[in-house]
């Protein structure tokens, strides 16, 4: 999918999230609602978060790493322990309806909460999150992988861009305002 010719495996390791990590999950959250664009890129605020109790990070984090969930959050770890990135990939049902209330026509997976630290931005870094989140979606039976992008992101469009997904075609009006729209991005499986 992605060509990560700048990162080596001594600068980060790519991996789902484990339980007890879930006070590092709430953080690098907080840490993405404080970017310069999260407005465009996220649906919810930092203050909105912020005051989650630690039993909705505890649970977040839980389902994220349990066997056969139907979600899995992928990080970033540098070599000094830095978690310098996130993605999560939702699988969604052929036959459900998805969070906006449209029909899923066939198994997919959804990439959500992509954040990567500044420091770490530009050497790759979400090429390899996006690997180890569109593989996990393939093992479960994906037949593509989804994502939605603020009309507006063009940052978050260009690296979709690199990391293989195309615009659908697909644009829906972003959850609760009506003057503003959110593109779909694909990655079919070619095999």
């Amino acid at each position: 999918m992605s060509s990560l010719t700048s990162l080596t495996s001594d600068d980060y390791v790519v991996r789902a999230i484990r339980p007890e990590e879930w006070p590092t999950v709430k953080e690098l959250r907080l840490l993405a609602l404080r970017d310069p664009v999260a407005h465009l890129a996220f649906l919810e605020s930092y203050e909105e978060a912020e005051a989650r109790p630690d039993s909705f990070w505890q649970e977040r984090a839980t389902s994220s790493a349990a066997k056969g969930a139907g979600a899995r959050q992928f990080i970033a770890e540098a070599a000094d322990g830095t978690w310098a990135g996130s993605v999560t990939v939702l699988i969604e049902e052929a036959g459900t309806k998805d969070w906006a209330g449209h029909l899923v026509e066939r198994r997919q997976g959804h990439v959500v909460g992509v954040f990567v630290r500044p420091e770490h931005r530009g050497n790759g870094l979400i090429g390899a999150l996006f690997d180890a989140g569109v593989a996990w979606a393939w093992e479960r039976g994906a037949e593509r992988v989804r994502l939605l992008v603020h009309e507006d992101n063009g940052r978050a469009q260009g690296a979709y861009r690199k990391v293989g997904f195309s615009p659908s075609g697909v644009v829906v009006p972003l959850s609760g305002d009506g003057t503003q729209s959110e593109v779909e991005y694909v990655l079919d499986r070619t095999s």
